[in-house]
């Protein structure tokens, strides 16, 4: 996951910090040297790095930390509170026009940055919050980009305008305008072509899209795993044709997560998006006091609980609590649990966003181990309906024909029944998260 090195290395050193007392200048600087190796580890711009440092080396060494009753804590609070400033300070929205007005947002970037996905995504998320898109296809020099583009689209339940890749990228953006007006769609989207290196006709056509419409908003779509490369990218795109905002992809790789600390910076502009995963909803608003509480180890609760009430269906949460009131959870109920993780992104999407996890998060993973999860999918598919409302009927020849099917060995089985019999009596065990006496009743819960 993105920062999870630069998570691990700032927690260390404030857990040095907070062993102590009372701090002295010299273990507030030692501290502050050790955060600067490490932001410029994470490939953060070093102008970035320079400044960041001594804003919160002024804050950190001033009279009300030294004679505060937790300093460790009050250093911790200022490099939380400059990570936000160094983003953004503030969540951005794509600024789009009134009613029926057709909003015009030109997708631009270099090839292999994920901008063609990225678009498709960025039409679901309008689409579900009641805007009516229309994807266009602008890309007419990437093999088989307009036939991506009409798949992603058809995914999404978006219509995507055409005309093929043997007219210009300049008329193929006109007629969707003009498409767009005539049909009552009120954001276009147009996916222009990449690169695999800026030059000079590519800005010029981009210019020239501008030129012929009216572009409300040029969004740059940028690849997060390459780094300053990213922040350099911003900078030309922005010199040239001018961007409004920021996409970030691939945050969810091993990427050292520097270009989300230092495009807003040195390009002045938004990180609106990232992408956190290869579905087409791993599409999440970025929020700058969020991201920077995933740096610090101290998770993002706020974006798991709406992972959970977009991802999580409310019925069927109700349904299971009330199957574990009776004891009537079967194994049909665990399958669903395990798909209900899965939409949430899978279990180490969740993991990362509790707090404390940080550097406990690759035992935590190995722990839960994604493929064991699709065995047990396997097994419990292998089970008769009858099984997997009864599981106390699972007797030996049971397990053995059950194990055949799903092609694991029959300990795998028994290990996997030992499993749900302790997950069923941990959840009696715990009132309060199903809300039952003593607990709140939440809206919803995560099955895990």
């Amino acid at each position: 996951m993105a920062f999870e090195s630069l998570t691990d290395k700032l927690q260390n050193v404030f857990k040095n910090l907070r062993k102590k007392g009372r701090l002295t200048e010299a273990d507030v600087k030692a501290a502050l040297k050790e955060v600067k190796m490490a932001l410029l580890e994470a490939d953060v711009s070093f102008k970035v790095v320079k400044q960041f440092m001594k804003a919160v080396q002024e804050r950190a060494i001033g009279q009300d930390v030294m004679s505060g009753l937790n300093p460790g804590q009050m250093v911790i609070k200022i490099v939380n509170e400059e990570l936000v400033k160094l983003m953004g300070s503030e969540t951005t929205e794509i600024a789009l026009r009134s009613g029926n007005e057709v909003t015009v947002l030109m997708m631009v970037g270099l090839q292999g940055a994920g901008k063609t996905t990225t678009t498709a995504k960025l039409a679901g998320k309008l689409k579900s919050k009641g805007k009516k898109p229309l994807l266009v296809a602008c890309d007419v020099y990437r093999p088989a980009a307009i036939k991506q583009l009409q798949v992603n689209g058809e995914k999404q339940g978006v219509d995507v305008f055409s005309m093929g890749d043997k007219n210009s990228p300049v008329d193929i953006a006109k007629a969707a305008y003009e498409h767009a007006k005539n049909e009552n769609y009120n954001v276009l989207i147009l996916d222009t072509a990449g690169r695999l290196h800026i030059d000079e006709e590519m800005m010029e056509e981009l210019e020239r899209i501008k030129e012929s419409i009216t572009v409300d908003q040029t969004l740059l779509v940028v690849d997060a795993m390459t780094g300053q490369d990213a922040v350099n990218v911003a900078e030309t795109f922005g010199e040239k044709v001018g961007i409004d905002g920021v996409i970030l992809t691939k945050m969810d790789g091993d990427t050292r997560g520097g270009a989300a600390l230092s495009i807003k910076a040195i390009s002045g502009k938004p990180i609106l998006y990232v992408g956190m995963g290869e579905k087409l909803s791993d599409l999440e608003q970025f929020y700058p006091e969020r991201m920077a509480s995933r740096i610090l180890g101290m998770g993002d609760v706020m974006s798991l609980i709406e992972k959970a009430q977009a991802n999580l269906d409310e019925e069927k949460a109700k349904e299971m609590e009330q199957k574990f009131r009776k004891n009537s959870f079967g194994f049909d109920d665990y399958l669903e649990s395990m798909n209900q993780m899965k939409n949430m992104g899978g279990i180490s999407s969740v993991l990362s966003m509790l707090p404390g996890v940080g550097s406990q998060m690759k035992d935590l993973e190995s722990m839960v181990d994604e493929k064991d999860m699709a065995r047990k999918e396997a097994i419990i598919l292998s089970m008769t309906p009858k099984e997997r409302t009864h599981p106390e009927i699972l007797n030996p020849s049971r397990k053995y024909r059950i194990a055949k099917g799903a092609g694991v060995d029959v300990s795998e089985v028994n290990r996997m029944v030992k499993q749900f019999e302790q997950a069923k009596k941990m959840m009696k065990q715990m009132p309060g998260l199903m809300g039952g006496k003593g607990g709140k009743r939440g809206k919803f819960k995560l099955p895990f």
